[in-house]
């Protein structure tokens, strides 16, 4: 195939969106998987260790002045404003540099804050590394989504995004086995082990980055920006291959589309767009996020505190149970994935939400009288987070799809960030403050909190979610740059 001709200059017409959204599934998208979603696991690592350690790092001998509540707290709050600062800056120059270049970078940030996060001597050091990490980790959010949709095809784009950003939980489980090896005094120092902890998160994402090499351009950023010949000739390329790996011939692409090459979109265009031209697409987008976000980041921040502070169990052992919750995340997107391609967008992402948050709020109430245990607690929320977490992924998947092309990285930022500094700032201070209290009551205020939130998310998108199931990503936000 050759590129095609362009109509006037500046302007190309192109079937490359056509074409990547025909491709069956193949090798060379598993690739793409394997590069760009891995790195979920390492979040997933990093925050489950920390959320476990925190209990051992305030334990004379850790090598470390901190109490645990500053660990749960203060910690995890600049995690996330870390987290809310790179989306943000480097969500603005994915859009304008492209995918490719800025998930190369954000994962080296990522790991070099980790790996001087191990390094740690005193608190001021811990919270620094706490929150350049999570800067590193916010710019992913933007590069890494932003490129998966644009690469995989329409209609298997809502599972892949859910499991991809579900795989976080695959990295929970690693963090909490991980930590009951590290947390063992029999085997390693008090100051040793939650130091090697992050040290092997280290380690795991330089293979990621050696995969994360291979993975290409995204070709409809490329059209955009003055890169249609290189477009065509990745598209070729890879269509070559997966007619030699299918042994069959592609069907011809669905259409064209005319776009007028630009070098980058303006801020303010930018902002026109997503809340002018999308005003109810910007209301769901912030609902779902919030709700997410404090549910998350309040709760599985300090799930390892209310273990020790209301069931008594040893900080070597909050592991196991965090593995379990961990797994019913994971299994959650795994298992209902399909349905966000199938049944479609709005009843599973409302759904999910609403009946996370009604599990939810069963939870606080059985916690609030006294009914449960360390056990039966973990196996609440193992039910609730089975759901809470395809709801939470659909969220990225949401964004990702609902905005023009040339916004897409941005408005993942802008409301990762904005959600996220709504409910993952405040909530990891206002719910250390509540289980440190003590109090029963305070720590199921925090879960009715939420509940509350989960549910308000879920109401909105039965109204206002995007039937965007199986629909190519111009058809669902017409491209900026589209010639009419």
């Amino acid at each position: 195939m050759t590129p095609a001709a362009a109509p006037e200059p500046g302007t190309l017409t192109t079937a490359v969106p056509a074409r990547l959204d025909r491709l069956p599934w193949s090798r060379w998208h598993w690739m793409i998987v394997i590069g760009l979603g891995t790195v979920w696991i390492l979040d997933g690592l990093e925050v489950t260790i920390v959320g476990n350690i925190a209990g051992r790092l305030s334990e004379p001998g850790s090598g470390l002045a901190i109490t645990s509540a500053q660990v749960t707290g203060v910690a995890a709050a600049l995690y996330v404003a870390g987290a809310c600062a790179g989306a943000l800056f480097f969500g603005r120059l994915t859009d304008r540099y492209g995918r490719k270049k800025l998930f190369m970078v954000t994962l080296a940030v990522y790991l070099s804050a980790t790996a001087m996060t191990a390094l740690s001597f005193d608190a001021w050091w811990f919270f620094v590394f706490r929150f350049l990490t999570g800067f590193g980790i916010g710019g992913e959010y933007a590069a890494i989504n932003s490129a998966i949709d644009e690469l995989i095809p329409s209609v298997y784009r809502g599972r892949v995004d859910l499991i991809i950003n579900g795989t976080y939980w695959l990295g929970a489980v690693g963090g909490a086995l991980l930590s009951i090896v590290m947390l063992n005094t029999g085997l390693l120092p008090e100051n040793v082990g939650w130091r090697l902890a992050f040290g092997l998160g280290v380690v795991l994402g330089l293979v990621i980055l050696l995969v994360r090499r291979h993975v290409p351009e995204s070709p409809r950023w490329q059209l955009i920006h003055g890169y249609g010949a290189e477009a065509e000739k990745l598209v070729d390329s890879v269509e070559r291959r997966i007619e030699e790996e299918k042994q069959r011939e592609l069907p011809p692409p669905a259409g064209r589309i005319t776009i007028q090459e630009r070098e980058s979109v303006g801020f303010g265009l930018i902002a026109r767009t997503v809340f002018r031209r999308y005003p109810r697409r910007a209301v769901l987008s912030l609902s779902l996020f919030i709700g997410q976000a404090f549910l998350y980041n309040a709760i599985t921040f300090g799930f390892g505190t209310i273990l020790t502070t209301f069931f008594g169990v040893a900080t070597g052992h909050t592991g196991y149970y965090f593995a379990v919750i961990a797994a019913g995340n994971f299994v959650g997107p795994l298992l209902l994935g399909r349905l966000f391609d199938t049944v479609g967008r709005r009843i599973m992402i409302s759904g999910t939400y609403l009946l996370s948050g009604v599990l939810l709020f069963g939870t606080a109430w059985l916690f609030d009288r006294g009914s449960l245990t360390a056990t039966t607690l973990t196996a609440c929320w193992c039910v609730v987070l089975f759901f809470a977490s395809a709801g939470a992924s659909s969220a990225y998947l949401t964004v990702s799809e609902v905005f023009p092309m040339e916004t897409r990285a941005m408005a993942i930022a802008f409301f990762y960030a904005l959600g996220t500094a709504a409910g993952g700032i405040s909530g990891p201070l206002v719910f250390a403050d509540l289980t440190a209290s003590g109090v029963v009551g305070d720590t199921a205020l925090a879960f009715r909190i939420g509940a509350g939130l989960m549910c308000a998310a879920g109401l909105v998108a039965a109204f206002l979610a995007v039937r965007a199931e199986r629909r190519a990503l111009e058809d669902i936000a017409e491209p900026l740059s589209v010639v009419r």
